[in-house]
């Protein structure tokens, strides 16, 4: 898929084309492009959705790749292990609410 120049980009997110796009459509095509072509927070809940399961703002910057491979269906869900390992140590603090329904399989 081609790359959108910066100008693109911009008229592609302020035309709000993206709008009439399904979340599966919009994860696909924002996760391939090197610019932001809508807001970060449309795209994310679009990953999320598409993925269901939530996805960690680490996830984008340091496991594009993975994303890109797990939207295409060529791998599974990491691990909250693999999820944790991404972030740099030893600087990493996790706490996760209890009740929280992350990992819940029903």
């Amino acid at each position: 898929m081609k790359q959108l120049t910066q100008a693109e980009a911009i008229a592609l997110a302020e035309s709000c084309a993206w709008e009439a796009w399904t979340c599966q459509q919009r994860a696909i095509f924002q996760i391939i492009q090197d610019r932001l072509c809508m807001p970060f927070e449309v795209f994310h809940e679009a990953v999320e959705k598409t993925l269901g399961r939530p996805v960690f703002t680490h996830e984008f910057g340091l496991s594009r790749e993975r994303l890109t491979q797990e939207l295409a269906g060529v791998n599974g869900a990491p691990s909250m292990e693999e999820i944790i390992a991404l972030l740099p140590t030893p600087t990493v603090v996790v706490v996760l609410d209890p009740t929280s329904d992350f990992g819940d399989a029903s």
